[in-house]
């Protein structure tokens, strides 16, 4: 008897696991994704990539507002394993006792750390060394469960959180077919996570988008990094919010965080600065900073917050 998975998946990070999945023949007899919300721009309803690529593949798909509602068409439909990667919604008891093999996860940190969230983001964000991927068992404890397949890369200075998920979601994608076959095959042997070594990757708040100039530059430049391509860190000048998509490290620093060193945009911080690469204004486009500048002006001197 063929092997059947549902797949649960909303954002670009869960389609290319969904395709390895798709293409590999194993029979996917159900897709779950978030509904369609309204894009940024406009009042348009947006279908997310996940039901995009089941209903272009004719999959069966269903994106209910809350999965606790459609727990009876759960119910009536068979399958052997469900895999989960970035669905978005909690996965209550009663769905978790229905799957004969489980619920298995592609989560984007190396646990017990980073459970939560937001984990390339935070990993980032404290200018850890390296991430990667667990693919592990969903149990009702957040990002608790038995880890059965990890994979480590490393992470440097000029890492973006969009670069980072995307090497996630490729090695993921490939190692979920691993997952599978283990569990296929009884031959699935988990770890149990240390509970005592977790570290949570909390949601990115709006809190977190604004530099703080008092900050040291190394940990300035991987909040940029771990923003970028979103929501993107930011500054004010003169009443505006300007993002900042990339900066280089420098040593050089004034006495005061926040004060513009030349007029190349190079900003002091807490401890260095940083040299300002590719920033943007409000409704306008991402610029490298040389075409910024010459429409835009932030003097030697001056002081952005």
């Amino acid at each position: 008897m063929a092997f059947k998975v549902v797949f649960m998946g909303t954002p670009n990070f869960s389609v290319l696991p969904l395709k390895k999945i798709y293409d590999s023949g194993i029979e996917i007899v159900l897709v779950y994704s978030q509904p369609p919300k309204k894009s940024n721009r406009g009042m348009k309803i947006e279908k997310s990539p996940v039901q995009k690529f089941a209903e272009e593949h004719a999959l069966n798909v269903r994106t209910p507002n809350k999965l606790k509602d459609d727990l009876d068409y759960f119910k009536s439909i068979s399958f052997d394993l469900v895999i989960v990667v970035a669905y978005g919604q909690i996965i209550s008891k009663e769905f978790l006792q229905l799957s004969k093999h489980g619920f298995l996860n592609i989560h984007a940190s190396i646990l017990p750390k980073w459970r939560g969230a937001a984990p390339i983001q935070r990993s980032i964000m404290a200018q850890d060394s390296f991430t990667g991927i667990s693919i592990m068992q969903i149990e009702e404890k957040l990002d608790s469960g038995p880890v059965l397949i990890k994979e480590k890369i490393m992470l440097d200075t000029n890492s973006t959180a969009g670069e980072v998920e995307k090497n996630l979601s490729d090695i993921g994608a490939n190692k979920i077919l691993d997952a599978i076959y283990l569990v296929e095959t009884r031959k699935a042997n988990y770890t149990v996570q240390d509970d005592k070594e977790a570290t949570y990757a909390k949601k990115i708040k709006k809190e977190d988008e604004k530099i703080n100039w008092q900050e040291g530059a190394k940990k300035i430049i991987a909040q940029i990094n771990g923003l970028n391509p979103r929501p993107g860190a930011y500054f004010e000048y003169k009443g505006e919010k300007i993002k900042v998509w990339k900066a280089n490290y420098s040593s050089e620093s004034e006495e005061t965080p926040g004060v513009v060193m030349n007029n190349q945009l190079k900003i002091s911080c807490g401890e260095g600065s940083i040299l300002i690469q590719e920033i943007q204004r409000p409704g306008k486009k991402a610029q490298k900073i040389k075409d910024f500048l010459l429409g835009f002006s932030i003097p030697a001197e001056e002081r952005v917050n």
